[in-house]
Protein backbone atom coordinates (compact mmCIF):
# COMPACT_ATOMS: atom_id res chain seq x y z
CA UNK A 1 0.00 0.00 0.00
CA UNK A 2 1.32 3.65 -1.00
CA UNK A 3 2.28 5.69 1.70
CA UNK A 4 -0.25 8.36 3.26
CA UNK A 5 0.22 11.55 5.48
CA UNK A 6 1.18 11.25 7.78
CA UNK A 7 4.26 8.81 7.79
CA UNK A 8 6.42 7.97 11.02
CA UNK A 9 10.15 8.85 9.46
CA UNK A 10 13.35 6.83 10.22
CA UNK A 11 15.68 7.35 12.72
CA UNK A 12 19.11 7.22 13.62
CA UNK A 13 20.89 5.69 16.31
CA UNK A 14 23.72 8.00 18.58
CA UNK A 15 27.40 6.97 17.82
CA UNK A 16 30.82 7.76 17.16
CA UNK A 17 32.49 7.87 13.63
CA UNK A 18 32.24 3.84 11.87
CA UNK A 19 35.74 2.24 11.85
CA UNK A 20 34.83 1.32 7.93
CA UNK A 21 34.86 4.99 6.97
CA UNK A 22 34.62 3.76 3.40
CA UNK A 23 31.40 1.56 3.98
CA UNK A 24 29.30 4.61 5.44
CA UNK A 25 27.75 8.07 3.62
CA UNK A 26 27.75 11.30 5.48
CA UNK A 27 25.74 14.39 5.52
CA UNK A 28 26.00 17.57 7.69
CA UNK A 29 23.32 16.97 10.88
CA UNK A 30 21.20 19.94 10.71
CA UNK A 31 19.99 21.61 13.84
CA UNK A 32 16.03 21.58 13.17
CA UNK A 33 12.84 20.32 13.11
CA UNK A 34 12.50 16.97 11.15
CA UNK A 35 10.19 17.47 8.75
CA UNK A 36 8.27 15.64 5.74
CA UNK A 37 7.03 17.32 2.59
CA UNK A 38 3.72 15.98 0.94
CA UNK A 39 3.35 17.54 -2.82
CA UNK A 40 0.71 15.65 -4.55
CA UNK A 41 -1.30 17.92 -7.75
CA UNK A 42 -0.13 21.17 -6.91
CA UNK A 43 -0.92 20.60 -3.25
CA UNK A 44 1.54 21.14 -0.12
CA UNK A 45 1.45 19.22 3.21
CA UNK A 46 3.91 20.09 5.39
CA UNK A 47 4.37 17.12 8.69
CA UNK A 48 6.11 17.54 12.04
CA UNK A 49 7.94 14.55 13.82
CA UNK A 50 4.67 14.24 15.98
CA UNK A 51 2.34 13.83 12.35
CA UNK A 52 1.12 17.30 12.46
CA UNK A 53 -0.01 19.45 9.69
CA UNK A 54 1.80 22.30 9.79
CA UNK A 55 1.96 23.43 6.34
CA UNK A 56 0.02 26.87 7.36
CA UNK A 57 2.93 27.27 9.90
CA UNK A 58 5.92 27.47 6.82
CA UNK A 59 4.24 29.37 3.73
CA UNK A 60 7.67 29.82 2.80
CA UNK A 61 7.75 26.61 1.33
CA UNK A 62 4.15 27.04 -1.04
CA UNK A 63 6.50 27.10 -4.08
CA UNK A 64 7.83 23.48 -3.04
CA UNK A 65 4.89 22.19 -5.16
CA UNK A 66 6.91 23.72 -8.60
CA UNK A 67 10.26 22.64 -7.64
CA UNK A 68 9.11 18.54 -7.26
CA UNK A 69 10.00 17.64 -10.73
CA UNK A 70 7.08 15.00 -10.53
CA UNK A 71 3.06 15.06 -10.05
CA UNK A 72 3.48 13.98 -6.60
CA UNK A 73 6.34 13.04 -3.90
CA UNK A 74 7.12 12.63 -0.64
CA UNK A 75 10.53 13.82 0.83
CA UNK A 76 12.14 14.06 4.42
CA UNK A 77 14.59 16.85 5.60
CA UNK A 78 15.18 19.18 8.31
CA UNK A 79 13.34 22.66 8.48
CA UNK A 80 16.09 25.18 10.00
CA UNK A 81 16.81 28.82 10.72
CA UNK A 82 20.22 30.38 9.92
CA UNK A 83 21.70 32.82 12.14
CA UNK A 84 23.65 35.73 10.93
CA UNK A 85 26.50 33.55 9.78
CA UNK A 86 24.75 30.93 7.84
CA UNK A 87 24.32 28.40 10.36
CA UNK A 88 20.91 26.58 11.71
CA UNK A 89 20.26 27.51 14.95
CA UNK A 90 18.05 25.56 17.12
CA UNK A 91 16.18 28.09 19.55
CA UNK A 92 15.67 30.01 15.82
CA UNK A 93 13.74 27.76 14.32
CA UNK A 94 11.16 27.78 17.30
CA UNK A 95 11.04 31.43 17.54
CA UNK A 96 10.77 31.22 13.54
CA UNK A 97 10.78 34.82 13.32
CA UNK A 98 12.53 34.86 9.95
CA UNK A 99 11.82 32.19 7.23
CA UNK A 100 12.82 28.71 7.68
CA UNK A 101 14.50 26.56 4.60
CA UNK A 102 14.09 22.83 4.56
CA UNK A 103 16.88 20.85 3.83
CA UNK A 104 15.86 17.88 2.39
CA UNK A 105 18.17 14.27 2.58
CA UNK A 106 15.28 11.48 1.44
CA UNK A 107 12.80 10.86 -0.99
CA UNK A 108 10.08 8.32 0.00
CA UNK A 109 7.57 8.04 -2.90
CA UNK A 110 7.89 9.24 -6.25
CA UNK A 111 4.23 9.29 -8.56
CA UNK A 112 2.22 7.29 -5.83
CA UNK A 113 5.68 4.55 -6.03
CA UNK A 114 7.23 3.96 -2.86
CA UNK A 115 10.96 4.18 -3.35
CA UNK A 116 11.69 3.25 0.71
CA UNK A 117 12.77 -0.17 -0.47
CA UNK A 118 16.00 1.29 -2.81
CA UNK A 119 19.11 1.73 -1.22
CA UNK A 120 20.19 4.70 0.04
CA UNK A 121 22.69 5.79 -2.61
CA UNK A 122 19.95 5.42 -5.25
CA UNK A 123 17.32 7.14 -3.09
CA UNK A 124 19.80 10.38 -2.87
CA UNK A 125 20.66 10.43 -6.67
CA UNK A 126 16.81 10.06 -7.18
CA UNK A 127 16.47 12.80 -4.75
CA UNK A 128 19.21 15.59 -6.55
CA UNK A 129 16.80 14.57 -10.27
CA UNK A 130 13.78 15.25 -8.30
CA UNK A 131 13.96 18.44 -6.46
CA UNK A 132 15.25 21.56 -7.96
CA UNK A 133 16.32 24.28 -5.66
CA UNK A 134 14.89 27.15 -4.33
CA UNK A 135 14.81 29.94 -1.99
CA UNK A 136 13.42 27.79 0.66
CA UNK A 137 14.65 24.27 -0.02
CA UNK A 138 17.44 22.40 -1.45
CA UNK A 139 19.07 19.04 -1.63
CA UNK A 140 22.73 19.38 0.77
CA UNK A 141 25.29 17.16 -0.76
CA UNK A 142 26.50 14.00 0.47
CA UNK A 143 29.94 11.98 0.46
CA UNK A 144 31.19 8.43 0.47
CA UNK A 145 34.32 8.09 3.15
CA UNK A 146 36.39 11.18 4.77
CA UNK A 147 33.83 11.22 7.99
CA UNK A 148 36.41 12.45 9.94
CA UNK A 149 37.54 15.23 7.36
CA UNK A 150 33.99 16.56 7.86
CA UNK A 151 33.37 16.16 11.15
CA UNK A 152 36.12 18.44 11.81
CA UNK A 153 34.87 20.78 9.03
CA UNK A 154 31.49 21.18 11.04
CA UNK A 155 33.29 21.50 14.04
CA UNK A 156 35.32 24.17 12.70
CA UNK A 157 32.16 25.58 11.58
CA UNK A 158 30.22 25.39 14.70
CA UNK A 159 27.53 23.07 13.01
CA UNK A 160 25.61 20.17 15.59
CA UNK A 161 27.44 16.89 13.70
CA UNK A 162 27.28 14.50 10.94
CA UNK A 163 24.84 11.70 10.42
CA UNK A 164 26.25 8.73 8.47
CA UNK A 165 24.30 5.87 6.74
CA UNK A 166 24.13 2.94 4.87
CA UNK A 167 24.60 3.01 0.77
CA UNK A 168 22.85 -0.19 1.11
CA UNK A 169 20.64 0.94 3.69
CA UNK A 170 16.66 0.66 2.97
CA UNK A 171 14.22 3.41 5.07
CA UNK A 172 12.62 2.07 7.41
CA UNK A 173 9.58 4.16 8.53
CA UNK A 174 8.97 4.55 12.16
CA UNK A 175 12.33 2.88 13.07
CA UNK A 176 15.37 3.40 14.70
CA UNK A 177 18.36 1.77 13.11
CA UNK A 178 21.83 1.21 13.23
CA UNK A 179 22.29 1.72 9.55
CA UNK A 180 21.73 6.01 10.10
CA UNK A 181 24.41 6.83 12.60
CA UNK A 182 24.68 10.29 14.45
CA UNK A 183 27.26 11.25 15.51
CA UNK A 184 27.58 14.70 17.43
CA UNK A 185 30.08 17.60 17.93
CA UNK A 186 30.81 17.72 21.76
CA UNK A 187 32.42 20.51 23.05
CA UNK A 188 33.83 20.68 26.15
CA UNK A 189 32.55 23.73 28.96
CA UNK A 190 33.95 24.19 32.55
CA UNK A 191 31.05 24.55 34.89
CA UNK A 192 30.47 26.25 38.48
CA UNK A 193 27.74 24.23 40.54
CA UNK A 194 25.42 26.30 42.38
CA UNK A 195 22.47 23.80 43.10
CA UNK A 196 21.14 20.81 42.16
CA UNK A 197 17.42 19.76 41.57
CA UNK A 198 15.42 15.97 43.45
CA UNK A 199 16.31 12.77 41.70
CA UNK A 200 13.14 10.64 40.86
CA UNK A 201 13.53 6.56 40.29
CA UNK A 202 16.51 5.15 40.47
CA UNK A 203 18.15 8.59 41.33
CA UNK A 204 15.53 9.37 44.72
CA UNK A 205 18.65 8.85 46.95
CA UNK A 206 20.81 11.14 45.00
CA UNK A 207 19.75 14.23 42.63
CA UNK A 208 18.19 14.61 39.43
CA UNK A 209 20.36 17.21 37.36
CA UNK A 210 23.08 19.48 38.40
CA UNK A 211 22.44 23.32 38.05
CA UNK A 212 25.29 25.29 37.05
CA UNK A 213 26.55 28.61 35.85
CA UNK A 214 29.34 30.51 34.05
CA UNK A 215 31.21 33.31 36.16
CA UNK A 216 30.45 36.20 34.26
CA UNK A 217 31.28 40.19 35.01
CA UNK A 218 31.42 39.41 39.00
CA UNK A 219 28.06 37.32 39.09
CA UNK A 220 27.31 33.71 38.70
CA UNK A 221 25.08 33.84 35.62
CA UNK A 222 22.80 30.55 35.34
CA UNK A 223 23.66 27.84 32.53
CA UNK A 224 21.13 25.62 33.00
CA UNK A 225 21.70 21.89 33.97
CA UNK A 226 23.82 18.76 33.57
CA UNK A 227 21.72 15.74 34.01
CA UNK A 228 23.70 12.93 32.03
CA UNK A 229 26.86 11.27 32.52
CA UNK A 230 26.95 9.85 36.09
CA UNK A 231 27.27 5.87 36.82
CA UNK A 232 25.82 5.49 40.28
CA UNK A 233 29.07 5.47 41.70
CA UNK A 234 29.36 9.02 41.06
CA UNK A 235 25.73 9.89 41.74
CA UNK A 236 26.74 8.90 45.58
CA UNK A 237 29.78 10.38 45.81
CA UNK A 238 28.30 13.63 44.34
CA UNK A 239 25.21 13.78 46.20
CA UNK A 240 27.40 13.62 49.50
CA UNK A 241 29.38 16.20 48.38
CA UNK A 242 26.33 18.68 47.53
CA UNK A 243 24.63 17.69 50.92
CA UNK A 244 27.41 19.40 52.57
CA UNK A 245 27.53 22.18 50.99
CA UNK A 246 23.91 23.17 50.72
CA UNK A 247 22.76 26.85 51.16
CA UNK A 248 19.36 29.00 51.92
CA UNK A 249 20.19 31.84 49.04
CA UNK A 250 20.67 31.24 45.58
CA UNK A 251 23.79 31.81 44.64
CA UNK A 252 22.55 32.60 40.78
CA UNK A 253 22.27 36.50 39.53
CA UNK A 254 19.59 36.64 38.36
CA UNK A 255 18.15 33.59 39.71
CA UNK A 256 17.20 30.84 37.34
CA UNK A 257 13.15 30.71 35.90
CA UNK A 258 10.62 30.01 38.41
CA UNK A 259 9.98 26.64 37.61
CA UNK A 260 13.67 26.35 38.17
CA UNK A 261 13.65 27.79 41.55
CA UNK A 262 10.99 26.28 42.94
CA UNK A 263 12.55 22.68 42.62
CA UNK A 264 16.12 23.67 43.64
CA UNK A 265 18.50 22.38 46.35
CA UNK A 266 21.21 25.45 46.32
CA UNK A 267 24.48 24.93 46.93
CA UNK A 268 28.29 26.88 48.26
CA UNK A 269 29.21 27.70 44.23
CA UNK A 270 32.75 26.11 44.93
CA UNK A 271 32.45 23.54 42.99
CA UNK A 272 33.98 23.22 39.24
CA UNK A 273 33.02 20.49 36.80
CA UNK A 274 33.87 19.75 33.42
CA UNK A 275 31.69 18.59 30.84
CA UNK A 276 30.92 17.91 27.18
CA UNK A 277 28.02 19.93 25.53
CA UNK A 278 26.64 20.76 21.91
CA UNK A 279 26.83 24.49 22.11
CA UNK A 280 25.50 27.69 24.66
CA UNK A 281 22.39 28.77 23.44
CA UNK A 282 21.60 32.51 22.74
CA UNK A 283 20.50 32.40 26.12
CA UNK A 284 23.57 30.89 27.33
CA UNK A 285 22.05 27.71 28.62
CA UNK A 286 24.34 24.66 27.95
CA UNK A 287 22.44 22.23 25.30
CA UNK A 288 22.71 18.48 25.73
CA UNK A 289 25.23 18.64 28.67
CA UNK A 290 26.97 15.38 30.11
CA UNK A 291 28.95 15.08 33.15
CA UNK A 292 32.72 14.35 32.52
CA UNK A 293 34.11 14.88 35.83
CA UNK A 294 34.62 16.82 39.16
CA UNK A 295 37.83 19.29 39.00
CA UNK A 296 39.63 18.49 41.98
CA UNK A 297 40.79 21.64 43.51
CA UNK A 298 38.43 23.72 42.10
Amino acid sequence: MPLTFPVDPMKAVLGGLPADDAGWAYEIKWDGYRTLAHVDGGRLRVQSLGGHDVTATYPELGGLTEAINARSAIVDGELVVLDGAGRPRFELIQQHRTPAVLYLFDVLSVDGTDTVGLPYEYRRRLLDALVEPGPNWLVPSSQIGDGAALLDVVTAQGLEGIVAKRPASTYLPGKRSPAWRKIKVRRPARLVVGGYTAGTGSRAGTFGALLVGVPEDGRLRFAGGVGTGFDQRTLDRLAATLRARRVERCPFDPPPPGAVVRGATWVRPDLLVDAEITEFTNDGLVRHASYLGLVEGG
